[in-house]
Order: structure tokens, then sequence, then C-alpha cells
């Protein structure tokens, strides 16, 4: 994988990166920004000429009435701009999720297995809250925020340039403050945030595992290794905290002694006359509005940091290689006429990344287009990889697959698994209902298709008696292992595909659920072919086909009585299960391989 093209970028340019398509709202949000700043300003000038009225006895309506138009204008600009950005920063944070959700299950297998799902699952959710007000509002809060400061000392020079040498004083102190200590907290912001995309990552792989936790009486130690992250998310968290409380609380103790020296300074020049009582309460008006900028500033600073941290933990998302297609989508393949072999692997070397080892060496197989094809092997043989290069899951490293006698390089993804159906050892569950797992291969499904597949898996009778029928949630409690397994397998078979993927269907059925299951697969064997990779000899007895697999190649192929005839190893797989070869396919013990 090719190393993501943020880590190339400035931090800065990243954060951009999420808001430039919105620059025509962010433009109104900083004219609508600047138009509240400037009626702020207004306000202690506005307030002095009606104190200077009082003491020339002139008309207070003009006065009066500016300083009301200045309230009511102001309330309702800020209200538009609060809601503006509110609704881009949340534009912004949906962009990021769909962009994240969708190059998720676009992307390769390996790439997306390589990380935990709780780490990715963070990405999407947490880190993109972080990033909502910094590429919405934050950059326009600290321009905005720059700007009222400037302003508000240019108004102040305007009042009284002595009174203004001793804000500056103050202001510098905060500017200085802030400078050296929010470095410090960008960082341990980033940290804090790293160690909780690890923490998701630890507590969905153990949540999902919880029985194998709890029955290796292991509760105690992976709480405290999940939680080590958790309090090193909260060290770096607390690090942050009380930097920031020590830059506010210095700022706003720097603002309020200059308030205080102000008040005296002018009172002061008040009495010996050098100022007017008028001018001096518009100062202070001033200075106390400093503290609007300078938390706008130090708040906006802060919330930038954390959205550039965040922005760049989400940008390493491109990083993720997608599933690429050479060729334009097009119509399903038409079948030949040939009633040759419907899939093909020809000298076919692949590894699951650059710097693996392969786990298929130059492997040759041909699967018939009807008839039951059952893959053997020790762990380690290859047997889970050649169905994932089947599935497209994964590229050859040379050789190539061929569909009805084409190339998979001359074809889509979609056009090589809108002719396969999968089932999986584990079988997960997908989010939903009964119904929804069932349709999620052929959404177009009757109700009548959806009851043939559950009878031909002995289903019907476990839905029916379910409170809510094929509407039930799928959950651990609702199904068991077998259930969950027979309902995979239904989804499969509802597609009716000419190539059924079956990763061990009957690992966790019954006997009698299983002869039904085996009756299921010649029967769909009968009529296109049924690939299986077997851990159960009762599964591989009856194959039309058994390749045994070592080592990455194909070491032999042939029937259960040939085998046993001339291979050594599968003799071994055999006898490790007690299986004679005078045993019948029904009566085969159903043990694992």
């Amino acid at each position: 994988m090719s190393v993501p093209k943020t880590n190339r970028l400035p931090r800065l340019r990243v954060l951009w990166s999420f808001a430039r398509p919105h620059l025509r709202t962010i433009g109104l949000g900083m004219v609508l920004a600047l138009a509240v700043s400037a009626m702020g300003l207004a306000t202690p000038m506005v307030t002095k000429w009606v104190l200077d009225s009082l003491g020339t006895s002139t008309s207070l309506l003009w006065p009066m009435l500016v300083l009301l138009g200045l309230f009511l204008v102001g309330v309702v600009v800020q209200a538009w701009e609060w809601i503006l950005l509110g609704s881009l920063g949340e534009r912004v944070v949906l962009e990021a999720r769909e962009s994240m959700v969708r190059r998720f299950f676009r992307a390769t297998l390996p790439a997306v297995t390589s990380r935990p799902v709780g780490e990715l699952v963070a990405r999407v959710t947490s880190d993109t809250v972080l990033l909502r007000e910094a590429a919405s509002s934050s950059v326009i809060g600290l321009i905005n925020g720059a700007i009222m400061l400037v302003g508000t000392l240019i108004l102040m020079a305007v009042l009284d340039p002595v009174l203004l040498g001793v804000t500056v004083a103050a202001v510098l102190v905060c500017v200085a403050l802030f400078a050296t200590l929010m470095p410090g907290i960008a960082k341990a912001q980033e940290q804090a945030q790293e160690h909780v995309g690890r923490l998701g990552g630890m507590l969905e792989g153990a949540l999902g595992a919880i029985r194998t936790v709890k029955a290796s009486r292991a509760e105690t130690r992976q709480t405290e290794r999940i939680l080590h992250d958790a309090r090193e998310s909260a060290a770096h968290g607390i690090r942050a905290v009380r930097r920031e409380a020590i830059a506010w609380s210095a700022g706003m103790s720097g603002v309020q002694l200059a308030i205080l020296l102000i008040l005296g300074i002018g009172a002061w020049r008040v009495s010996e006359g050098l100022l007017q009582v008028s001018t001096l309460i518009a100062f202070l008006l001033y200075a106390i509005g400093l503290l609007d900028p300078i938390t706008m500033l130090s708040q906006h600073l802060t919330t930038l940091q954390a959205g550039i941290a965040a922005a760049g933990r989400i940008r390493d998302m491109d990083g993720l290689e997608l599933e690429t297609d050479a060729v334009t989508a097009g119509p399903s393949v038409a079948r030949p006429a040939a009633d040759g072999p419907v899939l093909e692997l020809r000298g076919v070397t692949a590894a699951f990344g650059p710097n693996t080892a392969p786990a298929l060496r130059n492997v040759d197989l041909s699967i018939a287009r009807r008839g039951h094809t059952a893959i053997v092997g020790p762990s380690g043989a290859g047997k889970t990889t050649t169905l994932s290069l089947i599935l497209r899951f994964l590229e050859t490293q040379t050789g190539e697959l061929l569909l009805d006698g084409r190339p998979y390089r001359e074809l889509t993804h979609e056009e090589v698994r809108s002719r396969l159906a999968y089932v999986e050892q584990d079988t997960p569950l997908v989010p939903g209902t009964i119904r929804e797992n069932l349709l999620l291969s052929r959404p177009d499904a009757t109700e009548e298709d959806l009851r043939r597949v559950l009878a031909e898996v002995r289903l019907t009778d476990k839905v029916d008696a379910l409170e809510n029928g094929l509407d039930t949630p799928l959950s651990s409690t609702a199904v068991s292992g077998g259930q969950r397994q027979r309902i995979a397998l239904a989804r499969a078979i509802l597609r009716t595909p000419d190539v059924l993927l079956l990763d061990e269907a009957t690992a966790q059925l019954d006997g009698l659920t299983e002869a039904a299951i085996h009756d299921c697969i010649r029967r769909r064997a009968a009529e296109s072919a049924v690939v299986t990779v077997a851990h159960r000899l009762s599964t591989v007895i009856d194959a039309d086909t058994i390749v045994v697999m070592e080592a990455g190649r194909i070491r032999a192929t042939g029937t259960h009585e040939e085998l046993l005839a001339t291979d050594e190893l599968y003799r071994k797989l055999v006898r490790a299960l007690r299986i004679s070869s005078a045993e019948a396919p029904d009566h085969a013990v159903p043990s694992r391989m």
C-alpha cells in the first residue's frame, strides 16, 4: 500500500481540504461574523454619544434609536450566522463520514482487515465530531477574533492613547502565553484521540470474543489492557486541560488587571480634566469587550488544533487501497455454449501483502460447471486463500483466473461476484432482521422465494415460531450459531448462483440438520458448481472431486476412494478422524478436520 498523500501535506491544508467545497457558505459566514463584530465595536461609541447628549441637553432619541437598532440587527445577524455555520459543520461531518464509509466498503479486503474495526469506527464517529467546528467556524472565528481585537485597539487609540498603552501591555502578555502553551495543548489532544482510537479497536475485539474471555477467566486482564489506553487518553487530556487552564487564567487575569489599571488611571485623568467621563466609560466598555476576542481566539485556536489532528486521521483513510476495475462495467457475461469449466485457476501465485510469503504457489485448478468440488488440507494449506481469489478479495501476483473462459482482468468485480455466492465459516451477522439478511444477496426476492430457501435449509418452523417472524432482528440471542449458518446458506442459495462457495457450511450443525444441508448441496451440485472448503470429512466423502492442498500447492485431486488409495496426506487426515474408507457418507462421523 502506498504512503498516504496527506503525510506530505501541511496539516492546515489537510483541514482546509474539508472546507474548500463550501467556500461560498464560508464567505457568507465571514461577512455575517464581521457584521456582528462591527456592530459590537460600534456600540461603545454610540454609548458615548448617548452620554455626551446628556451633558449637552441634546435629544436622546437618535442615539437611543441607533443603539436599539444595533442591538436588534445584531441579534438577527448573529442567529443567522449561528444557523449557517452550524449547518455547514454538520454537512462537513456528513461528507467526511460518507467518504470514509464508502471507502471502507470499496477497499480491498486486506486493506480493511489490516486495521482493528474499532479504530475505523472511531474515525467515522469521534474524529468527525472534532472536525465539525474546526472545518466550519474555527478559521472564521480566528479571523473575526483577530479583526475584533485589532479594531478594539484602534478605537481605544482614538479614545485615549495613554490608556491604550496599559491595555496593549496586558494583551501582549496574553498573546505570549498562548503562543507558548498552544503547541503543547495540540500535541496532548492529538495523543489523547489516538489512544481513544486504540481503545475502540481493542474493546470491539474483546467484546466480539466475550464468551472466550469469560471462559478463560480473563475479564480482569482484558479490562486492564483496554483501560490502559483509556488512562493514557485521560492523562494526555488532563495535560491539555492544565495547559488550557494556565493560558486562560493568566489571560483573563491580565485583562482584568488591565481593567483595574484603566479604571484607576482613567479616574485620575478625569479628575485632572484630561479625559471626559463618557470617554472613560466607552474605553472601559472596549476593555471589557476585549475578553470576547481573546476568548474567541483561544477557543477557536484550541478547536482548530484538535480539528487539524482529526482531519489528518480522517485523511489517512484515503490511503486505503481500493478495488479497481481495469474495464468498464457492462452487462453480465453470457454463458458459452460449450460445456467447459465454469472457473479456472492457471498458474496462480498470490500473497496477502507485498512483503509476505505467497499463500498459493503456481496453482492450477478447474471447477466443473456442475458438481461438488471439496478442498481439504491442513491449516495454512491455502484453502481459504483460494476462495478469496475466486471472490476477488485478493488479486494474483502471477497467473490468472478465468470465469466461463474469460480472464478476471477483463471483468469487473461486480461481474465476477454476480455469478458467485459465498457462505463464511464464522457466518457473522449483518445488522438487521432475518428478512433483511436474506434479501442482502437478492433485494428483489419475493416472500415465496424467501419461504422456499428457508424450507430448503429447514428453518421454516424456527422462523414461524418467532414473534415477528422474518422481521425478527438478528442477534446472538435470537438465533443459535447453527441457525445463523443456515440463514447464511439460505441467503446464498436465494441467488441461484453459478458457483456456490462454502467455507465449511456444516461446522455448527447437529446431525439431522447437517444431513439436510448435505441434501441441499447435492441438489445445487446437480444444477451448478459447488465449491466447499471442508474441515469435516462428512462434507467431503460424497464430493465429485476432492482437492488436497498443502503449503499453498495442490498436492492431489480425485474422489474419496482414489485419494485413500494414492495420497498419504489424505490417508493421514482420514486416520486422524478415525474414519475408514468403508463407511458410507451418511454415517460419517461429523468430526472436524
